[in-house]
């Protein structure tokens, strides 16, 4: 079962793409994780592939969408994009609306449901938390809830996976600080990442491969 992850830099983390397989192929982020737990139970069944790429915003996804995600013919596409948008607007005035982005997001999802009609698509939804990158203009990173709001919308509305980061995030801050788990409020620390893989991989194995119901956070 192939599965490849498509987004920013949360998923990246410094992989080496020309690597597959090999551990620094799956980054030092949460997908490092999830290679582990999943190789651990069977190293055959699943492959992992990191299409990760540091700054992209959602229109760079588009456009590298068929050579990072339909040319791997995947089994399974996980999708998690957008805190960047939010980044661009803030630091260079290049960001993009809320109405454009959901415009540019049902793209990806149609175009991808059209080349790959039997892969099953999981959107995660893009968070933030507190920390020193975010923290000067912290009020104008609501924008994020806002697309996290669109994609649960348009994974309902598709039939998609949809899981929330930023809800399994919210609720160990009663145990954790924030900078324990983002290091400044946008990238996972170790511990971050853990929390992420841990959360993927218990939906991925109750409701993706089961084939169970999606919507679920």
């Amino acid at each position: 079962m192939k599965i490849v992850f498509f987004g920013d830099s949360i998923t990246d983390m410094y992989h080496h793409k020309d690597a597959e397989g090999m551990p620094w192929s799956y980054g030092f982020g949460f997908l490092f994780f999830v290679a582990g737990k999943l190789q651990f139970e069977d190293y055959e069944k699943y492959q992992i592939v990191n299409r990760g790429i540091a700054g992209n915003q959602l229109a760079d996804l588009y456009a590298r969408v068929k050579s990072d995600v339909w040319n791997e013919q995947p089994d399974v596409v996980n999708i998690l994009i957008g805190v960047n948008d939010v980044v661009h607007e803030i630091t260079q005035n290049n960001g993009i609306d809320c109405e454009r982005w959901e415009r540019l997001y049902r793209l990806l999802i149609e175009d991808t449901k059209a080349h790959l009609p039997n892969a099953k698509i999981v959107l995660c939804a893009p968070f933030v938390l507190h920390g020193y990158g975010v923290d000067e203009h912290f009020e104008k990173y609501d924008k994020v809830y806002r697309f996290a709001e669109i994609v649960e919308r348009l994974a309902k509305e598709y039939q998609l996976y949809f899981l929330s980061f930023q809800k399994v995030l919210d609720d160990t801050l009663h145990e954790k600080k924030a900078e324990y788990l983002l290091y400044d409020g946008i990238h996972p620390t170790v511990v971050g990442a853990k929390v992420l893989a841990d959360t993927w991989v218990e939906y991925f194995k109750n409701a993706v491969e089961k084939d169970g119901v999606r919507g679920v956070e």
